[in-house]
């Protein structure tokens, strides 16, 4: 058996308004400290040029009126930076590749110097544990009774990815 106070991590998601990943509408992370979450936050993210792509809007209902006033990324990158990164270096996410590099490719555009970060994938775990025809985050959360919110709003799916990531390392024991 792990020991909670050894599970610390930040879960986080990102939601894009195009198909360029340094589109970036909306940040969620979850927060896990001591195998416990301690805190989920999102904030809506107004993307270069604040233009939508007609598929991005009809996966998570984001429109450029949502965040035409939102903060740009730098902004918002500054803000979970100040307050999380001090105490967290470890992210996870369900599809790494994706988050990772809409976190490289905003960090690119904003000519922002990013942290040495440690990167675990709740998706390939569960490929690796479990045998579900289907390893979305929405099914695998169906499947093992794990609370659900809204599926693509940034900070649900951090929180349902946390709340995986935590189940995958129980059940992997």
């Amino acid at each position: 058996m792990t020991d909670k106070s050894d599970i610390n991590f930040i879960a986080i998601d990102f939601e894009t308004a195009t198909s360029k990943r340094a589109s970036i509408c909306e940040v969620g992370i979850c927060v896990i400290r001591h195998g416990e979450i301690a805190e989920t936050r999102s904030w809506l993210v107004r993307p270069e040029d604040n233009r939508y792509q007609y598929w991005n809007i009809k996966v998570h209902g984001i429109r450029p009126h949502d965040t035409e006033d939102a903060p740009d990324f730098r902004q918002v990158w500054e803000e979970i930076e100040r307050t999380y990164l001090d105490e967290f270096d470890t992210f996870v996410a369900h599809n790494v590749p994706f988050d990772r590099s809409c976190l490289h490719h905003s960090a690119e555009l904003y000519r922002i110097h990013l942290p040495e970060l440690k990167w675990i994938c709740s998706l390939q775990m569960a490929r690796r544990i479990y045998s579900f025809g289907c390893n979305s985050l929405d099914y695998l959360c169906e499947q093992l009774g794990i609370e659900q919110g809204t599926h693509h709003r940034a900070g649900d799916d951090a929180e349902m990815c946390a709340r995986l990531y935590l189940r995958e390392i129980n059940d992997k024991n």
